[in-house]
């Protein structure tokens, strides 16, 4: 084993593992493995939906599974592919950034399992999970405009891509729709995988966006946006929480949550492989916006009823929510 890697192996015993060793070529001792991308598995978003997903599986069949956190791009493949020569499977790769690194080992162990979560992989071995994000980002823009009491709402992005600016073209059409007057900021943290995890950059983005008169954020930034969160909590104003339902980390400051169900993925992913892509949206209960104690006070009847109503119409069809990723630009 490689420097680096030791300790991908937490829930299941050294026994087993040995046990597991020697009859790795078995196909009924194979069990699945969930690699978590940059940003780790308690990240409180995207990773930790995904975690939440495994627990589930975990729970309901009181089997182990393997697990790796990623720190660096360049662990990507060989951990995948460690996890392939423990005949795991299926192997649960976290995040686009892991789409070549999967393709790669998927080609070299046809006869293993693999899934993918946000991002597509065209091989008869792997099952791909997208979600029509910008479904999702809309409500949740709705809310801040409605919400808003300046006419002026931001967005704080992680790294700058293409899935991201799906998030952030979606939030705009919301916020639009519910109010045309209405005036957007936006930021990306960054153009590494390092913008995952800056809470510091994240802080700063929103309070420069507070400043220019904005009191709604959403973050769309995984561990980055628990800088957002803690400065609308500062300054007195609202944000909203991403992929993971984030009400509870500050009640009172979060308006809602735009939910991802990547848990429901990697669920599906562990219980029952299915070869393919699936695509999850609103129709689907894959994207939605989170309701608890934590903001029930923060959403009012009537919004919540304009909420619902544009998910329907979205839902429908009657409401068409531009994807940023079909020409790689926000066209509404």
């Amino acid at each position: 084993m490689k420097p680096g890697l030791s300790a991908i192996v937490r829930h299941a015993s050294m026994s087993a593992l040995a046990a597991f060793s020697l009859l790795a070529s078995t196909a009924a001792l194979a069990q699945p493995a969930i690699i978590f991308d940059m940003g780790g598995k308690f990240d409180k978003s995207f990773n930790e939906a995904g975690y939440n997903g495994m627990e589930r599986w975990k729970k309901e069949t009181g089997k182990p599974y393997l697990e790796f956190e990623i720190t660096n791009e360049s662990q990507r493949e060989q951990a995948i592919r460690r996890m392939a020569e423990r005949n795991a499977s299926p192997i649960i790769a976290m995040g686009f950034g892991q789409a070549s690194a999967l393709e790669k080992v998927a080609k070299d162990f046809p006869k293993l399992q693999f899934a993918i979560v946000d991002s597509q992989v065209k091989l008869p071995n792997v099952q791909s999970t997208v979600f029509k994000e910008q479904e999702g980002s809309f409500l949740v823009g709705a809310m801040a405009a409605i919400a808003s009491k300046t006419a002026k709402v931001g967005f704080v992005g992680g790294m700058d891509i293409p899935l991201i600016r799906k998030f952030q073209c979606g939030y705009e059409q919301g916020a639009k729709y519910a109010n045309p007057k209405v005036e957007v900021f936006a930021n990306m943290t960054g153009t590494t995988g390092a913008a995952w995890n800056d809470p510091a950059r994240g802080g700063e983005l929103a309070k420069a966006q507070f400043s220019k008169g904005a009191d709604v954020v959403f973050a769309a930034a995984g561990g980055t946006g628990m800088g957002v969160y803690q400065a609308a909590k500062d300054s007195g104003k609202l944000a909203i929480g991403v992929d993971s339902n984030q009400n509870h980390l500050q009640p009172g400051t979060m308006l809602t949550s735009m939910l991802k169900r990547v848990d429901v993925a990697v669920y599906n992913a562990a219980k029952s492989f299915t070869p393919g892509m699936s695509v999850l949206g609103l129709k689907e209960s894959g994207v939605g916006f989170a309701m608890d104690a934590n903001n029930e006070k923060l959403v009012s009847a009537d919004m919540k009823k304009k909420i619902e109503a544009a998910q329907a119409d979205i839902i429908s069809g009657k409401i068409k929510v531009a994807d940023y990723m079909a020409d790689n630009a926000c066209k509404f």
